[in-house]
């Protein structure tokens, strides 16, 4: 199948593609363990986002209550290593109407893309451990990568100004999973490439759920903070970086 058209607006979007050293380093036999490791943590760490998004912006708190334990048996078992946490189950009940508390043009737009986004991150979540159990590699706690953090950094401290650059780094994040994704998966065995590439539409409309909702949201036109924020994520891509991690910069190690 021809990814291209999917994967055309994601690659103008991105100021820098991933550096062939990177994927050199990270399709390592020996790196395979930490790479599916870091990919079920971004997987949970990016439902956490969205569920932040809808609980500080738009859920009454019942509902904010509701959607916050969705999370609660995955991340029992990835900070706190709980091996009998339930994700296993847990991703087939994700059901909740959530309940906006207030009259924003864009409350509801954001609770369906948020929520939509929730669950799939979740089962991308449960794909990844399958995975990692089929072949017996063992889930052990690592150190985040300085990726997300560095996006962080960018953002504005003032409001609407805050929630529109966090959605931005939402879809610059988005965009970068997809494209490492694509770029990874034909260095990698059959199964592992499958699923890589299944992975790329899902992450493709993520990206462009986050930047409609930027460009919504804001009263302002987007375009300078979009480059903003892409020349760091670039920076943080091509410049040297002393781990291996799924958003890590050029290996320096």
């Amino acid at each position: 199948m021809n990814y291209a058209p999917l994967l055309e607006p994601i690659h103008q979007f991105l100021l820098c593609r991933t550096p062939q050293a990177w994927i050199d380093e990270a399709s390592k036999p020996e790196n395979l363990t930490l790479l599916l490791t870091d990919h079920l943590v971004c997987e949970l760490k990016a439902a956490q986002t969205a569920t932040w998004l809808i609980r500080k912006y738009v859920a009454d708190k019942p509902s904010g209550e509701a959607i916050l334990a969705w999370l609660k048996p995955y991340e029992d078992f990835i900070f706190r290593e709980h091996a009998d946490s339930q994700f296993i189950h847990a991703h087939k009940n994700l059901t909740k109407s959530i309940i906006v508390r207030n009259e924003l043009p864009w409350a509801d737009d954001l609770v369906e893309k948020m929520v939509l986004l929730i669950k799939e991150e979740l089962h991308h979540f449960y794909q990844v451990w399958e995975i990692m159990q089929a072949r017996g590699l063992p889930y052990s706690k690592i150190t985040s990568s300085r990726y997300a953090k560095g996006l962080l950094r960018e953002i504005t401290t003032h409001e609407p100004d805050t929630l529109v650059d966090k959605l931005i780094c939402g879809a610059y994040i988005e965009a970068r999973s997809c494209e490492r994704f694509a770029s990874l998966a034909p260095y990698l065995d059959a199964e592992l490439e499958k699923f890589y590439i299944s992975l790329l539409r899902s992450e493709a409309r993520h990206y462009q759920d986050y930047l409609t909702l930027a460009a919504h949201i804001s009263p302002k036109d987007i375009t300078p903070r979009v480059r903003a924020i892409g020349e760091a994520e670039a920076k943080l891509i091509s410049e040297p970086d002393k781990e291996l991690r799924f958003h890590s910069g050029v290996p320096a190690f």
